[in-house]
């Protein structure tokens, strides 16, 4: 039996939603990560240093005296956003970046920015005060084709983005397309991207032929599979880069599998660190998974690395068919489904 050991990875862009589910959200992301990078598209979003001061206490009431995981937070940018919520939130010691939704974008983003010329200001302030810009990119132009949205808003707004403020930090978040793996990878050390698990093990054939998986459903899309190559080379190459980003995004079944349409999102955090290691056993890379999952995330955000190590070995194991949650249940990926490899230490 192989076995791996690497230090305590993070997931740098999560989705723990609230109320009802969070107990549920939590556990999964605490049992091997450090650390999680919290997204804030609540209902109502997560707009102000309180708001996510509220939400961390929330977070944390779960796993006081279980776990020594720790929400990283992040607040909403709208159109309406204060300059002086950007300062705020670098002087509160506890957010660490702001997210960028264009309207309309996902699940939860009608708050988000209309226009990018509506938070030039707001960047040129976060650029001052070294506060890291969290990216949804894809355009909402509905002249678009819903699979070249991410390449659209790299022509049409990360170019000028990165142009306009060269000393900002962004992290182009859970990246489908292997012009977003290139546009990061030949871009400065200031800019960064996250990779999910589900973009790296599917592509659009996996979600559309026979029948549509509601499982795999997400924003943005999955891609061809000549897409789904170009990340697992960039996610698998040890480029400093690109870190994991799990966006794990949980929905109750009824959601997931409605008569009048399928929320987005793919729940990974059950088995992530897993599903990670199996993607990089498969393209022979098991010696860069360290540095993608424990090494650049850290590096990235000026935060120190975990110290603790944790071992998984080649041991497969079942995935329930679903998960209670809530009130509800939950559909995972792979549910009904073997993972290989599990962590025993």
């Amino acid at each position: 039996m192989r076995s791996i050991s690497i230090t305590r990875p993070d997931d740098w862009h999560i989705h723990l939603r609230d109320g009802e589910y969070l107990a549920a959200t939590v556990k999964d992301v605490s049992r091997y990560f450090g650390r999680a990078i919290v997204m804030p598209n609540l209902t109502p979003p997560i707009t102000s240093v309180q708001d996510a001061k509220n939400y961390m206490v929330r977070i944390n009431a779960l796993i006081e005296g279980v776990s020594d995981f720790k929400p990283l937070m992040t607040l909403y940018l709208t159109d309406q956003t204060r300059p002086q919520v950007i300062r705020d939130a670098k002087r509160s010691g506890f957010i660490q970046a702001m997210k960028f939704y264009p309207a309309g974008a996902t699940t939860n983003s009608d708050a988000g920015v209309k226009s990018i010329e509506n938070i030039f200001h707001l960047l040129e302030i976060m650029e001052k005060e070294n506060l890291v810009l969290a990216i949804h990119g894809e355009v909402t132009d509905h002249s678009i084709d819903i699979f070249d949205r991410e390449k659209a808003f790299i022509d049409r707004h990360l170019v000028r983005i990165c142009k306009t403020f060269p000393n900002l930090r962004v992290v182009f978040e859970h990246i489908s397309t292997n012009d977003a793996a290139t546009f990061v990878a030949e871009s400065t050390s200031n800019i960064g991207a996250t990779i999910t698990a589900h973009h790296l093990l599917f592509n659009r054939n996996h979600l559309l032929s026979e029948n549509l998986k509601p499982a795999y459903y997400c924003l943005p899309v999955l891609k061809r599979d000549t897409h789904q190559q170009g990340l697992i080379k960039a996610a698998t190459s040890g480029d400093a880069h690109f870190f994991l980003g799990t966006d794990s995004a949980p929905h109750p079944r009824f959601a997931k599998e409605s008569a009048c349409g399928c929320a987005a999102g793919a729940y990974t955090s059950h088995a992530a660190i897993e599903l990670y290691t199996e993607i990089f056993d498969r393209a022979d890379r098991l010696d860069h998974l360290e540095a993608f999952a424990s090494h650049n995330g850290p590096d990235f955000y000026g935060l120190p690395r975990n110290t603790d190590r944790i071992t998984l070995v080649d041991k497969s194991w079942e995935v329930p068919p679903y998960y209670t949650f809530g009130k509800d249940s939950l559909v995972p990926i792979r549910a009904g489904e073997s993972v290989f490899w599990t962590v025993v230490g």
